[in-house]
């Protein structure tokens, strides 16, 4: 199938050739009839895309000090390597779109094969041949409206939206600044709501429009005479709310909004524009400042949207999809009209021309939408044309198939495999279509999907590699171990108990123990250094670890507790392994504490320490801290034994302190092994040896990982041979 996406790097925007995405639980694919533009929010993408890296720094400062903050942790080359990584990726643009349901996944049965639906959604509702939507974006289309019309649902929904924020009574009169898609679906639902409303723009068409739709009046912002033709329409009391749908870094139009506002009156920001208010002038007159946040509750929140968990309407009356629903039925009873809005229809074809049209500025009309083609071409699998589609695997080299190709695996582990005379980059499959093709792209893959089963069913693939969201490692592993692939996965191996049980399990079914967990800090040359200078230790060693990972944001994946682990459970086994590694002995019991803050958050439970007591006598304490300053280095070790001290620090450099002595070594830059960890996995497949962590090793870190957990549920120690010890007894096979 086809696809419109932008590469925010270049600012190109291009049709791609993709796969068909994935049907999932929770969802339907639907076959585009037609997706609709909205001007502002893509146009605003389009011409930033065209930016210098300088000028897409000034328009997302918030960005930037992401940035920052990321240097301070990570170091300057990891944070360039995953910012360039994200910039030249491929991303999708597109989220009003109407269409037909051509397959309905477990638990979105409300919904039937050929039925028409609108649907909404960044990411998901896409200027594509064929998406996948989570059933809470997708509404279903009233027999007597037009799908081409049906296409702005979600666009309409953004204006019902702030129409809600307003909570406007009958007779009250509303002025909308801004009479662009947003602003002229804006004067009808606010005529059918009974409100009398003013419209303002710069450019003619757009003001006698606005007239057309019931606007009392309509006038640019600089006429002489407005002031007193709001003051006669008003009975000389001021417009009781403005909307600004404008868009811009000009404050005028919130200058405008405040000067026509009566005492007390209310203005609700529903475009992204410049707000610099005067404290004087809102303070006088008590104004109300309100956001309108996209198309309605539920928007942002993944329990909402990804999961389809609804909100009752006794406390949420209108979600994202009601609103939804209630654009469709106010078009199906005439009430809102979008006839004399959609006037530009392009076949999807054309897609590229009008993209180019937008960035430059010229002028098409507000209402534009992409009639889709009736019959397409779709496939879960596409294969490239470069030198490998044949996918045969030449001699010497290890076939490698990747399930999964997010930001870390692309910037962090598949450029150490690009250019390897060894491997053999023959297929990624991911859950979404473009990523699929940025990956191959970037990569040189020889084909893409979006079935990862495929994958592991073509005897050709020697090994794989997974690097998909940590609730779906274990049974990935499960499959890949019983397709006799070579496994590579990343951390964690599992997120719980079962999961580790159900890959013993298949182990010890299918005979095949190849498998290497993505551990790489073991693998670094400083971390190498460290059990070099205590391998002839034979004393106990004393090893403190200080990671601070910092806050989650809102919206993280890693707050789906239930779905994917703690962030600790995710990450914690690259701390936990370092220990293993520098002690070479296994681990006995587990105690973790953290804090319990009155008004906890998500992550107050992993601010927490852990120390773990091995057969040798060697405690680890590892401090996992979220609540501290993001200025601090991320990692810190430091090991104690045999009259030596060893701290390495953040990954950049290490110091030895020994009796009458110091020395320092330095890695040049941050190195955490990554590049050294994938060399040695693909040199253990090639040559058939083990793998470079043993699968003793492996258990171990994940069983340590989740006692961590079930110390801190309990308060108890746990001994993990009473917690966990058939698991890891089961994994010796050395």
């Amino acid at each position: 199938m086809k696809q419109i996406s932008q590469n925010y790097k270049s600012g190109d925007v291009v049709i791609e050739r993709v796969n068909t995405p994935a049907l999932k639980p929770g969802g339907v694919l639907v076959q585009t009839q037609y997706s609709a533009i909205s001007i502002g929010t893509e146009g605003m993408k389009v011409k930033e895309g065209k930016l210098s890296l300088l000028g897409k720094a000034k328009a997302r400062p918030d960005q930037v000090k992401k940035v920052v903050d990321s240097v301070l942790q990570q170091g300057l080359i990891a944070t360039y390597q995953k910012v360039m990584n994200k910039l030249d990726s491929l991303t999708p643009l597109g989220y009003s779109i109407s269409g037909v349901v051509i397959a309905v996944g477990a638990g979105a049965e409300e919904f039937q094969v050929g039925q028409r639906v609108a649907c909404g959604g960044a990411g998901y509702a896409n200027h594509a041949e064929i998406n996948f939507v989570p059933k809470n974006l997708v509404v279903a289309v009233p027999d007597n409206v037009a799908m081409e019309h049906a296409a702005f649902t979600t666009v309409a929904a953004v204006a019902m939206q702030g129409f809600r924020q307003a909570e406007m009574q009958l007779g009250e009169t509303a002025c909308v600044i801004g009479l662009g898609l947003l602003g002229q679906i804006l004067i009808q639902l606010l005529r059918a709501g009974g409100v009398n409303v003013i419209g303002i723009d710069l450019m003619d068409d757009r003001l006698r429009m606005a007239e057309e739709f019931g606007a009392t009046f309509a006038s640019k912002p600089n006429a002489a005479d407005l002031a007193m033709k709001i003051s006669n329409t008003t009975g000389g009391i001021g417009i009781d709310c403005t909307f600004i749908t404008a868009g811009g870094n000009s404050n005028k139009p919130v200058e405008l909004a405040c000067e026509i506002a009566r005492d007390r009156g209310r203005i609700v920001d529903v475009g992204k524009t410049k707000l610099d208010l005067d404290w004087n002038e809102f303070y006088m007159k008590e104004l109300d400042v309100r956001f309108s946040r996209s198309y309605g509750p539920g928007r942002y929140d993944p329990n909402y949207e990804e999961k389809g968990i609804d909100y009752p309407p006794g406390y949420v009356r209108w979600t994202e999809r009601r609103n939804m629903e209630s654009v469709l039925d106010l078009i199906s009873q005439g009430l809102v009209d979008l006839n004399p809005i959609v006037k530009g229809v392009f076949p999807f074809s054309d897609a590229e021309q009008v993209f180019q049209d937008l960035a430059e500025g010229k002028n098409i009309s507000i209402g534009v939408v992409f009639q889709h083609p009736n019959k397409i071409e779709s496939s879960t699998r596409l294969w490239s044309t470069g030198a490998n589609q044949e996918n045969k695997v030449l001699e010497g080299k290890v076939a490698l198939g990747v399930i999964g190709a997010g930001n870390y695996a692309s910037s962090m582990l598949l450029p150490h495999l690009q250019k390897r005379s060894d491997v053999s980059l023959t297929e990624v499959a991911t859950a979404t279509s473009l990523s699929a093709a940025n990956a191959a792209a970037k990569f040189g893959f020889a084909r893409t999907s979006t079935n990862y089963k495929e994958l592991l069913a073509d005897e050709n693939i020697d090994a794989v590699l997974i690097a998909t969201r940590h609730g779906a490692h274990a049974p990935m592993v499960v499959e890949a171990l019983q397709a006799g692939k070579i496994t590579y996965v990343e951390k964690p191996l599992a997120i719980n108990l079962d999961g580790l049980e159900s890959i013993q399990k298949a182990i010890s079914e299918s005979g095949n123990d190849q498998i290497m967990v993505g551990f790489n800090r073991r693998f670094s040359p400083l971390v190498q250094e460290i059990a070099k200078q205590f391998k002839q230790t034979q004393l106990p060693l004393v090893m403190n670890y200080r990671v601070h990972a910092g806050q989650m944001e809102e919206g993280s994946w890693y707050l789906d507790t239930s779905g994917h682990g703690t962030r600790f459970v995710g990450e914690a086994g690259h701390f936990l392994d370092v220990f293993s590694f520098i002690t070479g002995a296994r681990p006995v019991n587990v105690v973790a504490k953290s804090l319990r803050p009155a008004n906890m958050k998500a992550d107050d439970l992993e601010n927490m320490v852990v120390t773990i007591q091995y057969e040798d006598g060697s405690i680890g304490n590892l401090s996992y801290l979220t609540q501290g300053s993001a200025k601090v280095p991320k990692e810190f070790l430091e090991v104690f034994g045999g009259s030596k001290t060893i701290q390495l620090h953040n990954f950049e450099h290490l110091t030895i302190f020994e009796a009458n002595s110091s020395k320092k070594f330095s890695s040049g830059s941050m190195n955490k092994g990554q590049k050294e960890e994938m060399l040695s996995f693909v040199a253990a497949a090639k040559s058939g040896s083990d793998m470079p962590i043993s699968l003793t090793s492996l258990f171990d870190t994940t069983a340590v990982t989740l006692a961590a957990m079930e110390s801190l549920r309990t308060g108890q120690t746990i001994e993990l041979a009473d917690y966990c010890g058939h698991l890891m007894n089961g994994s010796n096979t050395d």
